[in-house]
């Protein structure tokens, strides 16, 4: 158990970093064209695509990325917190 739990919160860590490599990506023209950009859009958008319809853009920004990676960390706390008790 304690190890799948540790697995678990690895990968939670793992998806994050992805998420952030999406964010990123949004500075450069093209680059959700490219190789790298279609693998993280498709690892990226199946968990994003249901927190779009919150509409979470202000003045340009769109803060979806943050709640996902928000929760993402809440679920790895309350993962962590399992293992202990």
């Amino acid at each position: 158990m304690a190890f799948l739990i540790y697995l678990l919160t690895r990968l939670i860590d793992v998806y994050s970093f992805v998420l952030i490599v999406y964010a990123l990506l949004s500075w450069f023209p093209n680059a959700y064209d490219s190789a790298l950009g279609k693998i993280v859009v498709g690892i990226s958008e199946p968990l994003l695509r249901p927190f779009r319809g919150l509409n979470l853009q202000f003045a340009g920004l769109d803060f979806t990325i943050v709640l996902v990676i928000f929760l993402l960390n809440l679920l790895k706390y309350f993962l962590a917190n399992l293992l202990y008790f």
